[in-house]
């Protein structure tokens, strides 16, 4: 399916029941491949993710020099990535539209022996990053350019030590920082100066990870992070399911009355979308758990509460959230998202245009949407090749007779093969 396709996005005929075996998580696959590409020997990922954003920084990796290479999984799941690390040399890398891309792989390229030349999509160009580029160069890299196209100039070897940025559009900018930090020569400090830091989680999911790889992290101090200089240790790390993407699924359940089962969630996880489960409860559904899995029991048409919350820290799950809300028997509003303007698209824009078209009434706040429901009337939702803004578009096609889908195949960014996997979970239910 191209870009310029449009999906019909199938109706739900009864409320939508199904058992949907989520992909790897993105955030933790491109973490494990960064620690491992710097650890002290080989290393192995279980379930990593394969979608377009980990493909990126896999092959973006092995252009600098690190080996990575698949092996059959014992436990008959896909096969896992065998990570070797080796002396890291120039090259040119490709991002895409992949913040993790654009903005993890920089400082792991100031360690190595020559220069990295980054290009990506158009929309890339258009993506913040000069937080991360001037705080290589108050480490004494060398960094031609502030936005893809770009190119870091790297010796082998980074002395690192304190540095201070504006995170207020993106907690990547500390990730990135923090994640290649303990191989510089003197640790790095990240203080942060500026408005909140969106996306906690996410932060809280590269401290623990690189914790758990032998490094010392200092949190102590609000706004500040200290990776103390040391060895990474190289282990074998097992993806969680992506709690993000199981965003339309559960809505799928929200929306229709329907119940829908996620196996492998974790009990404590520090992926963001886990507050689906607090986030949909406040919305009218039932969340349990049985074994190791999720399961979800919607409220159905008509009986949709709606929602006032601040996703500041969860900002990926408004698209579908949004959607929810438009289906809702109230009115809502959705705070603290002003830094979705910049992502993939401006999110904020793009939903506000993409729900009125289908009669919802929007109104765009400086950090938000205001969505009263109105009757909804079949149109396409265009999705600004954001993965997210195509499955908000798929959950309203689930009760929206006739709803199309503009360049459905943008999900193949973070969850390849879900058009047949939302075909599957309708077909589960009949």
């Amino acid at each position: 399916m191209t870009a310029h396709e449009l999906w019909p996005a199938p109706l739900a005929p009864r409320p939508v029941t199904a058992t949907v075996q989520l992909p790897g998580s993105k955030s933790i696959t491109n973490r494990a491949l960064i620690l491992a590409a710097l650890a002290d020997g080989p290393s192995t990922v279980h379930r990593p993710l394969r979608a377009r954003d980990t493909l990126l920084m896999a092959a973006g990796l092995r252009t600098l020099g690190v080996g990575i290479t698949d092996v059959a999984d014992a436990s008959g799941a896909p096969p896992a990535w065998h990570v070797t690390p080796a002396p890291l040399h120039g090259g040119a890398v490709d991002v895409g539209n992949a913040g993790t891309v654009m903005r993890f792989v920089p400082p792991v390229a100031a360690l190595a022996h020559g220069a990295v030349t980054f290009r990506g999509d158009a929309r890339a160009s258009e993506r913040p990053l000069t937080a991360v580029l001037d705080a290589l160069r108050t480490m004494g890299v060398a960094v031609d350019g502030d936005r893809v196209p770009f190119t870091v100039h790297g010796t082998g070897a980074v002395r690192g030590g304190v540095v201070h940025i504006d995170a207020s559009s993106s907690s990547q900018f500390v990730s990135a920082l923090l994640l290649a930090g303990a191989r510089y020569e003197h640790g790095v400090e990240v203080v942060h100066r500026g408005a909140p830091v969106p996306s906690q989680p996410h932060i809280e999911m590269t401290v623990a990870m690189l914790r758990a790889a032998g490094v010392a992290v200092d949190t102590s101090v609000p706004d500040r992070w200290a990776v103390a200089p040391s060895a990474l240790v190289a282990r074998d790390l097992e993806v969680e399911p992506d709690l993000s993407n199981a965003a339309p699924f559960l809505a799928a359940a929200m929306v229709t009355g329907g119940r829908v089962r996620v196996p492998g969630w974790p009990r404590s996880t520090t992926q963001a979308g886990d507050a689906l489960r607090d986030l949909f409860g406040r919305m009218g559904a039932r969340c349990s758990f049985e074994g190791d899995a999720l399961v979800l029991d919607g409220p159905g048409p008509g009986a949709i509460v709606g929602l006032d919350a601040d996703l500041h820290d969860v900002g990926e799950l408004a698209p579908v959230i949004a959607a929810v809300c438009a289906l809702a028997a109230g009115p809502s509003v959705l705070r603290g998202i002003a830094h979705l303007r910049l992502h993939e698209t401006d999110r904020l824009a793009a939903l506000a245009t993409e729900l009125s078209a289908f009669g919802a009434r929007v109104r765009e706040r400086a950090d938000g949407l205001e969505i009263d429901p109105a009757p909804l009337a079949a149109a396409t939702f265009h999705t600004y090749d954001d993965h997210r803004l195509a499955t908000a578009g798929a959950v309203l096609g689930l009760v929206v007779p006739g709803t199309l889908v503009e360049n459905v195949a943008t999900t193949d960014k973070t969850m390849p093969g879900f058009v047949d996997l939302w075909r599957r979970t309708l077909e589960g239910s009949r």
